[in-house]
């Protein structure tokens, strides 16, 4: 069941978005980020915290090492430099020496330097060192995958049904994950605290507090991941954890995810840039280091191209959705990703009041499982059209069950009746996923049944799609990427170059820069084959 695609245009807009991805890598390149550094901190075993009395707060080493190196002006050179200078110096391990540093007060520039080739062999050692536990980590997830005889997504019947637990309390999201795992859910989603992309450190410890969300912190990760563990041996199957990995702290989450066995993240190239008014040079050089680990710690990517559709058009404006997941898979590709680990999203967001309107989303969704086969895509449920009528609400989420279903989409965020109106209860979640187990098993072979109709309304509106994504690429190569999305190319949003939250935490590398950590990973030397 495929649409009739101009294979020639696919072709043309991939091609650009690798040249757009090309100009934005040559741009960035010699440049790092506050927040990629404290990331280099955490893979090195850098995770405690100091415990500020005043507010009773908690604040990572990890951020008080990089605020004293900016401070001496000297982050320029790379943390591991440093790093691995004090660790000879010491003969102590990163932790230890974070730790003696932090309670002495003393600066790592203040450590007598050792010869710049016994710094540099230790530099690497470290990073192999770190590399090597996240390799760890990721074998484990293959024991509970061939335990279980999980086959996505290369074989996978229907698509994984993806669920969000948001109470604000980490074990009030443990007793919601349990039964949501029970009632069929595959996904568990602990989604963030309202507005913690916006700060510049990641909360430490276990939290019970939270707006919208709960605080993604490496213990709450710890917490869950042991939590669906024990569920999923009772019930016989592998249950993934899902979190973020965007806002100003993107790549060090994508860190402490791969330390802690985090199976999906939402990292997208521009969700920050367009939605929180990050930084775009902040945006786009912590999104390069976090889909590098994901990439060898084989954690799934989720882009967040359904968020376009949310405050533009989605009838009018779905080829930027288009356009935005060939610029994300050259990304993706770029930090050394393979296509089956790459989620790009999409959502069935269209007025549903528009005639044919399940036929145009039929059309949008089967153009991008035609376009991305390897790819498991993210397919989002419908927010922005939904009532206080919960009746239709439930109505327009079976719809999009069919169409998930129908279409083989490969993650499926299962949409609650009670959307935008509170956080579902635990009934809502189970109405929701009977729906999805009703409808993705009633319809599991239809895919291999049915045509589409040659020139018919579903192919010539999916052409339409592709066509004016390749002149919107066209026009983002001749503008470039950074000037493109100041004159509003995604989701009817300006910004620029120099502003936005976190500009002053992009660095320029100097020429001693030492980070043999990043070049592992550039160079995908711990990715499997």
């Amino acid at each position: 069941m495929k649409l009739n695609l101009n294979k020639k245009q696919i072709s043309e807009c991939r091609s650009i978005a690798k040249k757009i991805g090309l100009q934005v890598q040559k741009a960035l390149s010699q440049n790092t980020s506050v927040a990629s550094e404290r990331t280099f901190l955490r893979l090195l075993g850098v995770d405690q915290a100091k415990h500020i009395s005043e507010n009773n707060q908690f604040y990572p080493y990890a951020n008080i090492i990089i605020d004293d190196l900016v401070k001496n002006d000297t982050i320029s050179d790379g943390v591991l430099f440093w790093m691995a200078n004090a660790c000879l110096h010491f003969k102590k391990d990163p932790k230890e020496v974070s730790e003696y540093l932090v309670k002495e007060n003393i600066s790592l520039t203040e450590i007598k330097l050792e010869k710049r080739s016994l710094i540099e062999k230790k530099s690497k050692d470290l990073a192999k060192a770190a590399l090597e536990k996240i390799c760890k980590t990721r074998s484990q997830r293959d024991v509970f995958i061939k335990k279980y005889k999980d086959t996505f997504p290369k074989s996978s019947t229907h698509p994984l049904k993806y669920v969000i637990v948001a109470s604000g309390n980490i074990f009030e999201d443990i007793v919601q994950a349990r039964s949501a795992a029970q009632a069929g859910a595959e996904v568990i989603a602990v989604i963030r605290s309202t507005a913690q992309s916006l700060l510049d450190f990641v909360p430490h410890g276990a939290t019970t507090e939270g707006f919208g969300g709960t605080y993604a912190t490496q213990e709450n990760f710890k917490i869950m991941r042991r939590a669906l563990d024990e569920e999923g041996e009772k019930i016989g199957r592998y249950i993934r954890l899902t979190n973020y990995s965007s806002g100003l702290c993107m790549s060090e989450i994508a860190a402490i995810a791969a330390i802690e066995r985090l199976d999906f993240l939402l990292c997208d190239s521009l969700y920050g840039i367009l939605f929180r008014d990050i930084n775009m040079q902040r945006t786009l050089i912590d999104q390069h280091l976090s889909r590098m680990i994901c990439a060898v710690s084989e954690i799934y990517i989720n882009t967040g191209e359904d968020n376009y559709l949310t405050t533009a058009d989605a009838i009018e404006n779905g080829h930027q959705v288009l356009a935005s997941q060939f610029i994300n898979e050259r990304f993706a590709l770029s930090a050394n990703m393979k296509p089956q680990f790459m989620g790009l999203g999409h959502a069935m967001e269209m007025n549903p009041w528009h005639k044919d309107v399940i036929l145009l989303e039929i059309a949008r969704a089967q153009m991008t499982r035609d376009i991305f086969p390897e790819a498991p895509l993210k397919y989002m449920p419908p927010t922005k059209h939904m009532q206080g009528d919960v009746f239709f609400s439930h109505t327009y989420d079976a719809i999009f069950n069919f169409v998930s279903s129908l279409t083989k989409q490969g993650i499926h965020l299962v949409g609650m009746p009670t959307e935008a109106i509170h956080t579902p209860f635990l009934g809502d979640r189970y109405m929701a996923l009977k729906s999805c187990n009703y409808i993705f098993g009633g319809s599991e072979s239809l895919y291999n049944e049915i045509q589409y109709k040659k020139g018919g309304k579903i192919e010539k509106w999916s052409q339409k799609v592709l066509t004016d994504s390749l002149k919107l690429l066209k026009s983002i190569e001749k503008k470039g990427l950074f000037k493109s999305i100041e004159e509003k190319c995604f989701a009817e949003v300006s910004r620029s170059l120099t502003s936005g939250k976190g500009y002053n935490g992009v660095i320029q590398k100097s020429s001693d820069y030492i980070n043999p950590l990043y070049d592992y990973l550039k160079e995908g030397k711990y990715v499997r084959k």
